[in-house]
């Protein structure tokens, strides 16, 4: 049995998400990502960008030159030649994005460039550059991670979830998946999910990840079909004033807390400890930030005071709290003073973690 658990949580390869780019990439001596051809590539391997039968010349020849090297000199004059208009339009958000990137030499160091903490960053890509960005990035955090509930929780920061609530468990789907399946009846017992959204249910599972399927995790990484727990923990009150804990050893929020503790350090060099909290109960509450922009706007009305509707509360998934390791390296006026930070779903039930948040709102000291 101890064999069992044990390889339930060991990655068996390290390119656990092949579609993120991490293989072809290297690293500098600070661990950050250095863009390569073959990274590129890969984008223009995406269908925004690869030809189809009625690619007119133009495109084709543009693809086929950007494919033989990837970071070559490309004119207005060479993008205006594609006759169709959306695909012009992706060659140039490749091309600014490619730009950028190489300028800036890394991966991180693009991506903070693109949410600096001073308000100078300006985005000119679309959403899904950012999201692809996240994921190599990710990757990258957790390439020696053998433990596939953090992976899985890893999937957060750059995909969208769709959340369901039932009977007092909280999971976390992959939306793309989810509603791929349910528009076109797919195999699959997705449970409440499926059912919420009226859809047929028809015969196989799409798991909870537990112990007893954590190998397949590896397995199927990349189809992002595993569902994640994020049920907290329970506590009962006992009478005398005691209390005790249900404690959820496999909780999806404490791997999510474990993965943006890497994010932390990773970007700003800053050791913090983040942890699952059911409620804030502080009077002297200082600082917050939410990981996407419903729980920001919740924290900030619970922060001036405002009444917030019920239902609204209801759609808060967690709150965390974060700590740094050393007080010197918070601005002085919350030195000591935890964060709060909030994750929560919009009303379609589909959250959208935003990772960038934790590096543009952390009340760093200005030197920093």
């Amino acid at each position: 049995m101890a064999v069992l658990l044990r390889c339930a949580t060991m990655a068996p390869m390290q390119n656990f998400w092949p579609s993120s780019g991490f293989t072809p990439l290297q690293r500098n001596p600070r661990g950050w990502l250095l863009p390569t051809d073959d990274f590129l590539r890969l984008f223009l391997a995406r269908p925004e960008l690869a030809p189809v039968p009625e690619s007119c010349p133009a495109e084709r020849a543009l693809h086929a030159a950007l494919l033989a090297w990837p970071s070559r000199p490309v004119t207005p004059a060479d993008v205006q030649k594609v006759q169709d208009q959306d695909v012009g339009d992706s060659y140039q958000f490749f091309l600014r994005f490619r730009d950028g990137l190489l300028a800036a030499g890394t991966l991180e160091a693009y991506y903070l460039g693109l949410f600096a903490r001073d308000g100078t960053g300006l985005i000119t890509i679309p959403p899904l550059f950012i999201d692809l960005l996240a994921q190599a990035i990710t990757h990258n955090l957790l390439h020696e991670s053998g433990d596939a509930y953090e992976v899985r929780a890893g999937e957060m920061l750059f995909r969208p979830q769709r959340i369901s609530t039932q009977d007092g468990q909280v999971l976390s789907g992959d939306r793309a998946v989810l509603d791929l399946l349910s528009q076109t009846g797919g195999v699959g017992d997705f449970g409440r999910f499926l059912a919420e959204a009226g859809a047929p249910q028809p015969g196989i599972s799409l798991q909870v990840l537990g112990d007893d399927n954590a190998p397949d995790y590896w397995l199927q990484a990349e189809k992002h079909a595993f569902l994640l727990d994020l049920t907290h923990e329970i506590t009962h009150d006992l009478s005398h004033g005691l209390a005790f804990t249900l404690t959820r050893a496999r909780s999806g929020l404490k791997a999510i807390a474990s993965v943006l503790q890497k994010w932390v350090w990773h970007f700003l060099g800053v050791r913090v400890t983040i942890r699952p909290l059911q409620k804030i109960d502080d009077s002297a509450w200082r600082w917050h930030l939410g990981l996407d922009a419903e729980a920001t706007a919740l924290l900030n009305d619970l922060y001036e005071g405002r009444e917030v509707e019920p239902a609204r509360l209801q759609r808060l998934v967690s709150l965390f709290r974060l700590d740094f390791a050393d007080t010197q390296e918070m601005r002085s006026d919350v030195a000591g003073k935890p964060v709060y930070l909030g994750l929560m779903m919009n009303a379609d039930g589909v959250l959208r973690l935003k990772p960038q948040n934790l590096l543009v709102n952390l009340p760093l000291r200005p030197s920093m």
